[in-house]
């Protein structure tokens, strides 16, 4: 899957939902109807067992927050999770539309149900670099992995890539600040020809929070073939990570954009320059500033240029026509004939 981006220029765009779904079924799948249609290749969710993943007093814990669904923060992590029995659903919905399903488990249960409904792509995210133990079972199920590296020191990262790479190389790693949302210049993405260095065999990437879309082209640049990139339905809905994320129009212009990167690199063929529109309508041809004579030599003092219904020599030639001699009269005015000058060829 990831390995093949090595050999084209071809990206791998993944719509982050997370919990942009606001805990609805019917939202979630909106999600991956409209962000297929705007060129995701896969969409990702999060899958929380929250009373595994939490202790006792962090899950009883008073949240008092403006985007707080309940007075406590179990409950209100309860309240924005899918069922486990929607992503069945979800996954269906994907496949109907030939995109990946993907999700980001945050503990083992998650992973385990994951590992039921044969889910597309899992993520590790940037909380569980290091953890080893539990990228390691995470790579046991030889299930392709995106991993985020946010807040990661080198030696941290190798020591994950190295147990993912024991079982398999299908690895992307996105480089990622963990700022929510992240200013342009937090964004650090130099980093990604590090990464790039660091980890020859596998994909490097773009996990960002940035709330605009000139990040995309720009990591595409450094090398990044994988981006991941937060979606709302709605800016204005009440959440943490809604601000920054793309609405649908923003995304497809951020697919979009990376996309028109590598085409806007090679450059015009030779044969094609001078060929434009514009030139053939409106470029200058050579004509005699002076009235030349018959074996005069061609100078610049002689030469001018003048636009013509029909292109004669265009002026941009006359380095190739001063100092050769006129073979005929050529009165003031009237354009230059490549039949007039001496060893010409058209």
């Amino acid at each position: 899957m990831f390995k093949k981006l090595s050999e084209s220029d071809e990206s791998f765009f993944i719509a982050e939902v997370g919990q942009n779904h606001q805990g609805e079924l019917d939202i979630a799948r909106d999600y991956i109807r409209i962000f297929a249609n705007e060129g995701a290749d896969a969409v990702k969710f999060q899958t929380r067992n929250n009373r595994y993943l939490f202790s006792k007093d962090a899950y009883e814990a008073p949240y008092a927050s403006e985007n707080a669904f309940a007075e406590t923060y179990g409950p209100h992590r309860e309240k924005l999770e899918l069922k486990p029995e929607w992503l069945p659903i979800l996954k269906g919905d994907c496949e109907k539309l030939g995109i990946k399903f993907m999700s980001t488990p945050f503990d083992e249960p998650s992973l385990n149900l994951l590992a039921d409904i044969d889910v597309d792509i899992l993520k590790i995210a940037s909380f569980d670099l290091g953890n080893l133990p539990f990228i390691h079972r995470i790579a046991s199920l030889h299930k392709p992995v995106v991993m985020s590296v946010g807040g990661g020191k080198i030696d941290q990262i190798r020591s994950s890539v190295e147990v993912l790479l024991r079982q398999h190389d299908e690895i992307a790693i996105l480089h990622c600040v963990s700022e929510y949302p992240c200013d342009y210049n937090r964004l650090g993405l130099e980093n990604i020809e590090l990464l790039k260095r660091e980890f020859p065999s596998c994909i490097v990437g773009s996990s960002d929070h940035f709330n605009g879309t000139l990040s995309g082209p720009v990591a595409y640049m450094k090398g990044a073939r994988v981006f991941e990139k937060h979606v709302t339905l709605n800016r204005a809905w009440r959440g943490t990570d809604h601000s920054f994320a793309l609405e649908p129009d923003g995304f497809r212009k951020f697919v979009r954009d990376i996309k028109r990167v590598p085409l806007m690199m090679p450059a015009k063929p030779t044969e094609d320059l001078g060929q434009e529109k514009v030139f053939k309508k409106l470029g200058k041809s050579l004509i005699a500033h002076a009235d030349i004579k018959a074996g005069d030599k061609i100078t610049l003092d002689n030469l001018s240029g003048c636009i013509f219904n029909t292109q004669f020599i265009p002026v941009r030639e006359s380095g190739r026509v001063i100092g050769s001699r006129a073979r005929r009269d050529i009165p003031k005015g009237e354009p230059v004939h490549y039949t007039d000058i001496d060893g010409w060829s058209a």
